[in-house]
C-alpha cells in the first residue's frame, strides 16, 4: 500500500489559503510577508521531492500550479513524475502537455483504489478542500506540516470542522526556526 503524505504551509490558526501569493486573497502570499526566509527551514521540500513516486492535487492546486512549476528548476523532480488530479469539473483537455503524464481521478474511492497500486509514496501539495475530504475519509497517511507563525483569521482551513471520530497522530519529526517557522511531521496511527 503506497503511503499518502500531505504537505502543506498553515499558518498557526490552521489557514493555508494563497501562501504563495495567489490572487483574491486579503492576506494572499503570507508564507514571505515579514519572515525571514532561512533555507534550512525548507530542507523536507527537497526531500519530498526524493521521496515521492506520484503527485496528487486538487483541480484549484493543479491549475494554480500547472503553468508555474513545469519550468521552475526548484521543481524539477515533479516533472516527471506521475500526477493524478480529483476532480469532477476538469476534463482531459485542460490538463497542461509539458508537465508529464497526468490522470484525472473522480472519486475518493479512486484515490483509495491508487494507494492499493504498487509504488512509492504519493506526495499533495496544497489541495485544501481535497485534504479535507481525504482526511476526514482517512486516507491520508502522513502530514509534512511547515507551521508559520501568523494569525490570518479567515481563510480555508486545512482540516475539516466535522463532527467526528478523535484521529491520533505521532510526531515522528519536528524543529523550529529561527524565523519562528515550525516542521511537524506526524504519521496517522491506524
Amino acid at each position: 500500500m503506497r503511503t499518502l503524505i500531505s504537505s502543506a504551509f498553515v499558518s498557526l490558526d490552521g489557514v493555508v489559503e494563497a501562501p504563495g501569493g495567489e490572487p483574491g486573497y486579503r492576506n494572499s502570499g503570507w508564507t514571505f510577508k515579514d519572515i525571514e526566509f532561512l533555507p534550512e527551514a525548507y530542507e523536507i521540500k527537497a526531500r519530498e521531492q526524493e521521496e515521492a513516486a506520484a503527485m496528487l492535487l486538487g483541480r484549484v492546486s493543479y491549475e494554480a500550479f500547472s503553468p508555474v512549476w513545469p519550468g521552475m528548476e526548484d521543481f524539477a523532480r515533479y516533472k516527471d513524475l506521475p500526477k493524478y488530479v480529483v476532480s469532477t469539473t476538469l476534463a482531459e483537455g485542460d490538463l497542461v502537455s509539458d508537465w508529464g503524464p497526468t490522470s484525472i481521478l473522480r472519486t475518493l474511492d479512486e484515490v483509495a483504489a491508487l494507494k492499493e497500486t504498487e509504488g512509492g509514496p504519493i506526495i499533495m501539495h496544497g489541495s485544501a478542500t481535497l485534504n479535507r475530504a481525504l482526511s476526514d475519509a482517512g486516507l491520508i497517511d502522513r502530514y509534512h506540516l511547515m507551521v508559520f507563525p501568523i494569525l490570518l483569521g479567515a481563510g480555508k482551513r486545512l482540516f475539516s470542522g466535522t463532527d467526528k471520530d478523535g484521529q491520533m497522530l505521532k510526531l515522528v519529526e519536528h524543529e523550529a526556526y529561527a524565523n519562528g517557522i515550525q516542521k511537524n511531521v506526524f504519521e496517522v496511527v491506524r
